[in-house]
């Protein structure tokens, strides 16, 4: 059974003295667009989602460094062990199609038959790529008002050589945030989507469930406990796999303000439900 509805949804997010979303090529300061506004890729989102169902005990592909759990060194080992029925051996000889290939990815993860997946394998003679497309998106974030970075000059105490009776020379570093700010994303589940991956309603509610939570047990020295807060989630679902109205009509139904206030326009026979953040 797949996804019977087509959802559009959308969230809120308040960030106090905060690094949301660094940029390794700027000297890790939060990313900014041209004019100012903040932005958190999808590409991070999706990360905290993924963590957020990983710590809920759910199976994911896409892990983090320090959030493994099953041991595996790299993605290609994951999706090459035999534990998670890939087996790159039976691949490699034809015995596993790539078909049955990414049945059983979507099957074992979670996040693969949400987000999709691509897949490449190394066979004796040519090498496979399998893509699986992902009935769920998400989009970057932006805040509301173009926001103000305040960075700070920090020194950094780093471990040095010897037996331990010398102290180790400090270092000048920068230390970048977000004064204050409220960020929206929007994203969408497309039924059609989920009949190749197996998401359904159940997975649905998986994904609502930790969205209000998205930055629970996600501090760090960039971003403090507290420091970042769901404050609404947006949840519409629609009547029928297609959808009464267009997802970038829906989205456009919302108006969020500065202060984190929001309004939103009526659709027809589209009653959305607001969803308290953690």
């Amino acid at each position: 059974m797949s996804l019977e509805n087509k959802i559009d949804f959308a969230i809120i997010f308040s960030v106090k003295n905060a690094n949301p979303n660094g940029d390794p090529l700027n000297g890790n300061r939060p990313r900014i667009d041209y004019d100012g506004y903040g932005e958190v890729t999808d590409v991070c989102l999706k990360r905290k989602i993924r963590d957020r169902l990983q710590e809920g005990g759910h199976a994911i592909f896409v892990q983090s460094d320090e959030k493994k759990s099953d041991g595996m060194p790299s993605l290609k080992a994951r999706a090459e062990s035999e534990v998670y029925g890939l087996g790159k051996e039976a691949f490699n000889r034809r015995q596993t199609s790539p078909e049955e290939a990414a049945n059983l990815a979507c099957k074992k993860w979670l996040d693969v038959r949400t987000f999709g997946q691509l897949f490449a394998f190394k066979g004796d003679k040519d090498g496979v790529s399998i893509p699986i497309r992902g009935p769920v998106s998400v989009q970057s974030a932006f805040s509301v008002e173009p926001v103000s970075v305040t960075s700070t000059q920090i020194t950094k105490s780093v471990s040095g050589e010897g037996d331990g009776t010398k102290k180790s020379s400090d270092t000048m570093g920068m230390k970048h945030r977000v004064d204050q700010a409220i960020y929206v994303t929007f994203g969408s589940m497309n039924p059609q989507l989920s009949e190749r991956t197996g998401f359904n309603n159940e997975d649905a509610e998986v994904i609502k469930s930790v969205l209000p939570k998205l930055f629970e047990g996600d501090a760090s020295s960039a971003r403090p406990e507290g420091s970042m807060a769901v404050e609404k989630v947006i949840w519409w679902q629609h009547n029928s796999q297609s959808g009464q109205y267009s997802s970038a009509k829906v989205h456009r139904t919302l108006q969020v303000a500065d202060d984190g206030s929001f309004e939103l326009d009526n659709l027809d026979g589209l009653e959305p439900k607001i969803i308290d953040g953690f």
